[in-house]
């Protein structure tokens, strides 16, 4: 007898579970690091912001280390990254993040 599987999305996957979202992928941010992808996929992405910058009021994000990671947990954490940048805005460590998630 065949199992009947249903496949949820990234998009199906942040609605369930009320993540915030950046095109189709669940965004967590703890503090200063931020997971962007689906723990459930081949790979997800963990950022670092490293330096802010005060702009008004705000404390911008002006440096951000970003790490494309394996969710395979029998990996060590050194083992588990696969490619590492750093940008000067969140927005640019958001966009080369979404170009690594949706090449895979």
């Amino acid at each position: 007898m065949a199992e009947n599987k249903t496949v949820q999305t990234n998009e199906d996957i942040a609605k369930e579970n009320n993540f915030l979202r950046y095109k189709g992928y669940p965004l967590v941010r703890n503090k200063d690091e931020i997971y962007f992808g689906n723990m459930n996929d081949e790979y997800v992405i963990w950022m670092q912001i490293t330096e802010k910058t005060k702009v008004g009021d705000l404390d911008v994000a002006s440096r951000v280390k970003i790490y494309k990671m394996a969710t395979d947990e029998k990996l060590s954490p050194m083992e588990a990254i696969k490619k590492q940048s750093e940008k000067s805005s969140l927005y640019e460590a958001l966009d080369i993040a979404y170009a690594w998630l949706s090449r895979q």
